[in-house]
């Protein structure tokens, strides 16, 4: 008989409810407001901040100054679909303390007009651009047709704010990736591009890096806006496994008692039925008895085991008439802030990015999904501040791999993707980390927390900025980046780096099965890789500093969260993750460079794995990821020759194979294979 799984959230971060995040300046902006408008004179300007940080009206902000203080003539904002268009309309600002309302004509928001994309909204476009009027809202698509007919040279001095810019993409065929390009070639335009879930590791880069270059990037961080919150201190993140078919395990996921967005699986995916009508009278049959359909909303009524009657939305039936009434009983604005109106909601592709409910208290989510950036937007409709509402999660139940199966591969590959995507969240949910190298000149920064003592000009220090939520870790032996681009990359950039690592496939299979693995083969001849394929632009001792600060945040982060977690599901302080921050600081004794690049970085989303996986599952898996191991490539050994060269630069000897350090070993190993293959011609 096996153990019954145990449900582990693979990261837990409590914060502080310091209410910053909420809280508005003389002007009516909120703190990531404030920040995106002291860079309102950029041309080309990257808002990158999570899901309800309140980017709709940092944009609001940003184009009345460049129509009444910059010269421009209009602008127009482009949003995904149309439902999003409502996150536009009329704001008083002036009640607020801002110089200017944000009006927007009703005939100038296509997302409300009738027709199709291309039809007459396109004409509505160029009838806007000869009018005195100021401001047009329309549809990624309206704007890709509009553009095509009349020409990049027809939106000469205007404001093009693209909002969910991860939609875009630098793919010849994604239209709208093409159309900025023209538009920042011309370089007659001013572009805003807002999104809350901006990886370009996640498929295809969103801009060219030369266009990209062109931007000021204003960030705010998860972190940030959660830890500003008012009322919700928790956030779990789990991934957990079933057996049987979803719709028989799905309660020991799901608490009725919580306000949940339920995303049932892609019928084309390996845990859909192949019937998602069927799927969701399972789920509602799980939850209790039917007692009928509310006949003002369209609304499911289900009477739960303790009484409770459920009112459950069926987002996935898309009969038109019965799904419009749904959707439209949800979004009806009196209910905004009501509580009770709604428990439980069944999606399928819906109720996703720009869905507005504040009261989710849980995304569950079945079924692997192959985008970081879906991910990270169904996470965001549960990370909503509201009254009363002090704890959220995000659970991907998931298929364990079944011997049985003929796509055991398969399954396996869908388990190292939703570990990938849980360490990435970690990442993103985490304070950020600012790395300094030690040296005798080292000094305590201003603002900065050091802990129990205080700042010690002896050893290497961890200091922690609640209000920025910022990191200083000062290392021994870190490089510091030299030019600009590696600099940029250190401060903003590490999470798409991390984002590539960890979903290498070699990479994960090693790090979470492979037992004779030493570390630095991941850390970094893997690593090194990623950043030399990524940043072929920069020299070698940037790309070295960027592979260094990027690790020191995954392992920084890794190591951290067993404290964090430490606590179980009893109170947690706030601090839990800086606690777990400056013990690992403690456990890898004087920081240092090398000590960090030899720790195995899934050792902790290994952990977690055996806890929610069953011991049978797990065997299977670590059997079809060993069946295949592999010996060094030619590139591999390349870049292990390297390390070895300076190996014996910093020792005046060659590594041995015979050492005890098991990473001298393998150094010696791929320099042998290096002469091997250079012997065989491999490099020719």
């Amino acid at each position: 008989m096996t153990e019954p799984k145990k449900h582990v959230p693979s990261v837990s971060v409590t914060y502080a409810q310091n209410g910053s995040a909420t809280k508005s300046n003389e002007l009516g902006m909120r703190a990531m407001q404030e920040r995106a408008y002291e860079k309102r004179g950029e041309q080309y300007l990257l808002i990158k901040s999570p899901p309800a940080s309140g980017k709709s009206r940092a944009l609001m902000f940003i184009a009345l100054d460049k129509l009444n203080n910059q010269g421009l003539r209009k602008a127009i904002v482009v949003v995904p679909e149309r439902s999003i268009g409502s996150s536009f309309n009329d704001e008083p600002l002036t009640k607020f303390g801002f110089y200017w309302d944000w009006s927007v004509e009703p005939k100038w928001n296509l997302c409300n007009a009738p027709g199709d994309d291309n039809g007459g909204k396109v004409n509505s476009v160029k009838a806007f651009l000869d009018s005195e009027d100021k401001v047009l809202v329309c549809t990624h698509a309206t704007f890709r047709f509009a553009v095509d007919r009349f020409g990049v040279d027809a939106f000469d001095n205007c404001l093009i704010a693209v909002d969910e810019f991860h939609h875009v993409s630098a793919n010849p065929d994604n239209k709208l990736g093409a159309h900025l390009g023209d538009f920042i070639a011309r370089d007659k335009v001013h572009i805003v591009a807002m999104t809350g879930s901006y990886f370009r590791g996640d498929a295809e880069p969103v801009l060219m890096p030369h266009d990209e270059a062109k931007f000021d990037t204003v960030t705010y961080t998860y972190y940030e806006q959660l830890n500003g919150y008012k009322y919700l201190k928790q956030l779990d993140i789990g991934y957990f496994f079933y057996s049987k078919a979803y719709t028989d395990e799905i309660l020991d996921v799901l608490n009725p008692g919580e306000k949940t967005i339920i995303h049932i699986p892609s019928v084309n995916s390996r845990e859909s039925t192949k019937d998602k009508i069927r799927e969701v009278e399972h789920i509602i049959e799980a939850l209790g008895e039917w007692q009928g359909i509310d006949p003002a909303t369209g609304f499911q009524l289900v009477k739960s085991a303790d009484g409770t009657v459920l009112r459950i939305a069926d987002l996935v039936d898309d009969e038109p008439a019965k799904r419009d009434r749904v959707s439209a009983a949800l979004k009806d604005p009196e209910q905004k802030n009501n509580r009770d109106h709604i428990d439980i909601i069944i999606a399928l592709g819906m109720a996703k990015e720009g869905f507005d409910w504040i009261w989710c208290e849980h995304a569950l989510t079945i079924g692997y999904r192959s985008s970081l950036t879906e991910i990270v937007q169904i996470i965001g409709r549960a990370t909503r501040d509201a009254e009363g509402k002090t704890r959220a999660r995000f659970t991907n139940l998931i298929a364990e791999p079944d011997a049985s199966e003929e796509a055991v591969t398969e399954a396996v590959n869908d388990t190292l993707k939703a570990i990938a995507a849980s360490l990435l969240m970690e990442q993103v949910l985490a304070p950020r980390f600012n790395f300094v190298p030690k040296t005798p000149a080292s000094e305590a920064a201003p603002g900065f927390d050091y802990g129990e003592g205080g700042y010690d000009p002896d050893r290497c220090n961890v200091g922690f900025n609640e209000d920025s939520g910022q990191f200083q870790i000062e290392i021994q032996g870190l490089k510091e980046p030299k030019s600009q681009e590696a600099t940029r990359i250190c401060q903003q950039d590490l999470n798409e780096v991390i984002a590539a690592f960890v979903q290498d496939k070699e990479v994960k299979e090693r790090g979470l099965f492979d037992d004779e693995l030493v570390p630095e083969e991941l850390t970094q001849v893997r690593m090194g890789k990623i950043i030399r394929e990524r940043y072929p632009e920069l020299d070698a001792e940037d790309q070295e500093a960027v592979r260094q600060h990027a690790i020191a945040a995954l392992q920084f982060t890794q190591g951290a969260k067993d404290v964090a977690l430490g606590a179980g599901d009893e109170e947690r302080p706030n601090t839990a993750f800086v606690d777990g921050v400056r013990k690992f600081a403690m456990d890898v004794r004087e920081l240092d460079i090398d000590l960090i690049d030899r720790i195995n970085p899934f050792s902790e989303a290994y952990a977690i794995l055996a806890k929610t996986m069953s011991e049978d599952s797990l065997k299977q898996v670590a059997a079809v990821i060993t069946a295949k191991k592999s010996a060094i490539t030619p590139e591999d050994a390349k870049a292990i020759a390297k390390r070895a060269v300076e190996f014996k630069r910093e020792r005046g000897r060659l590594p041995s194979a015979t050492a005890a350090d098991p990473w001298e070993r393998h150094l010696a190993e791929g320099a042998a294979a290096f002469v091997k293959f250079k012997d065989e011609g491999r490099y020719e």
